[in-house]
């Protein structure tokens, strides 16, 4: 990130190629497994990257770009109550590959949509906490960089939010 700050475009493709994936699969548990939409979100979060400018040398890279992923997906859910999904939307959804991507083909499809619609109804500060711990696979503290809290928050969300997931699958595990 200090090269690409420095002007160095190359260094982008660097960091697209480490990163696509851990977002891509951050989105697409997020989006309850809407691999189009999380693509996009994808690509809003590294041209966000590139706009952004408060990126400071030195600060760990990995808890600062999931923290504009954080807020990409916060900004899409905002927008998507306030909009209705138009026709094109629809159409876009109907001509995506309906197959599971290679971590949802693991598991049985039903499952997997009722995890992620049980996520989904999470509050957000729960639902962003353990999809940055399981789905991007963060570290505690990188998460409580991420998010700007307290360690101690990301603990008591972590908890409270498996506690609620829990409740919400009830007997499905």
């Amino acid at each position: 990130m200090e090269a690409l700050s420095n002007g160095d475009a190359s260094s982008l493709d660097e960091l697209v190629l480490r990163y696509q994936a851990p977002l891509l699969g951050f989105f697409y548990r997020a989006l309850a497994g809407h691999r189009a939409t999380a693509a996009d979100l994808v690509q809003d979060t590294f041209i966000r990257v590139l706009r952004t400018r408060s990126y400071r040398p030195g600060r760990p890279f990995r808890p600062w770009l999931f923290a504009i992923a954080a807020n990409v997906l916060r900004s899409h859910r905002h927008a998507a109550t306030r909009v209705p999904s138009s026709a094109g939307d629809e159409l876009l959804d109907a001509a995506v590959d309906p197959r599971p991507g290679p971590e949802a083909s693991a598991a049985d499809a039903a499952f997997t949509r009722q995890v992620g619609a049980a996520i989904a109804s999470l509050p957000e500060e729960y639902r962003v906490t353990l999809l940055l711990r399981f789905g991007a696979d963060l570290s505690l503290a990188e998460i409580a960089a991420t998010l700007e809290v307290p360690l101690g928050t990301v603990k008591s969300r972590l908890f409270e939010g498996t506690r609620r997931l829990r409740e919400l699958l009830g007997n499905l595990a």
